[in-house]
């Protein structure tokens, strides 16, 4: 105990203020300025990869630091004779107009200028309350929960 008499004692909790409502949106802008690039690719005919470092063991059994290569999946697809593009919220896609879930545009190259303005959009706080919906949890209801407490 004498080497930790020395020292001087204090309970302090780390806390970095951040706005939640202002991390969402940082969040969402920067993955549609990454559909963007997305985009670019695709009008290219190329898929537009992702380099990622990740921890992983050789054959010596050591921990190696490895950088490996991922796809970015497009938040826009072809159906309909025209294509669908659709924001995200990490895997859930979100309804930016409260009841639609996609913006429908007849060319590929029409995707851009949606992307665009669903940048603008969550840069003036228009997607807020979307986001906010999208983050909370949906209560799992267990199979057949639902079943045992008609029956009850």
């Amino acid at each position: 105990m004498t080497h930790l008499a020395k020292l001087t004692f204090k309970t302090v909790s780390k806390s970095i203020p951040r706005d939640p409502v202002i991390a969402r949106r940082d969040k969402v802008i920067a993955a549609l300025e990454e559909q963007a690039l997305v985009l670019a690719a695709a009008l290219e005919g190329q898929d537009h990869i992702k380099l990622r470092s990740k921890w992983m063991i050789n054959d010596q059994g050591e921990r190696v630091l490895v950088r490996t290569q991922r796809r970015v999946k497009p938040w826009f697809f072809a159906q309909d004779g025209g294509w669908y593009v659709q924001c995200r919220y990490g895997a859930r896609v979100i309804s930016v107009d409260g009841k639609n879930n996609a913006v429908f545009v007849t060319a590929l190259k029409d995707v851009g200028p949606v992307l665009e303005a669903f940048v603008a959009a969550a840069t003036a706080g228009e997607l807020d309350t979307v986001l906010a919906n999208a983050t909370l949890r949906q209560p799992r209801i267990k199979p057949g929960a639902a079943r045992a407490n008609a029956d009850g």
